[in-house]
């Protein structure tokens, strides 16, 4: 069985935990609301396609598309 895909929003988090700065830096660099980010990170809010737009280019981000294995 092939390994299952995470969703968008999840992966955006795991960036930005991995990332080495804290989510008051992200926030002071991006101009994103300190609250509109600990509520993403717990899942408890969603984010507008701009702010997540500013996320991925803070973060240096990118959608890569995987093509579908044939059964």
């Amino acid at each position: 069985m092939g390994r299952k895909q995470s969703r968008i929003s999840d992966q955006i988090r795991g960036a930005i935990a991995s990332s080495k700065v804290t989510r008051y830096h992200i926030a002071q660099e991006t101009g994103i609301d300190e609250s509109t980010l600990s509520r993403f990170m717990s899942g408890k809010g969603g984010m507008t396609v701009s702010t997540l737009d500013k996320l991925g280019e803070y973060l240096g981000l990118e959608i890569v598309k995987r093509r579908k294995k044939s059964s």
